[in-house]
């Protein structure tokens, strides 16, 4: 578990994980919220959920950066 974080909080995966969630998050809010965005709809609901719709992505990309990683660490020192 500790290799895992260290991992995960890594310059690399998080600097990856980060643009990722800021591609996908902001396509997703963009398909989801533009109608309310346009029509100043929004309520603290919404924007608490554009907020998470940015963690989702970011965690996603974290979990397949590490994994990998990992996986191919043990291989090369099989």
């Amino acid at each position: 578990m500790k290799r895992w974080l260290r991992t995960a909080m890594s310059r690399d995966v998080a600097f990856r994980a980060l643009r990722v969630s800021i591609l996908v998050g902001t396509i997703l809010i963009a398909i989801n919220y533009t109608d309310r965005l346009i029509g100043s709809q929004c309520t603290q609901i919404d924007y608490l959920k554009m907020g998470l719709t940015y963690v989702v992505p970011y965690c996603v990309s974290t979990h397949a950066s590490v994994t990998t990683l990992l996986t191919h660490f043990a291989k090369q020192n099989q």
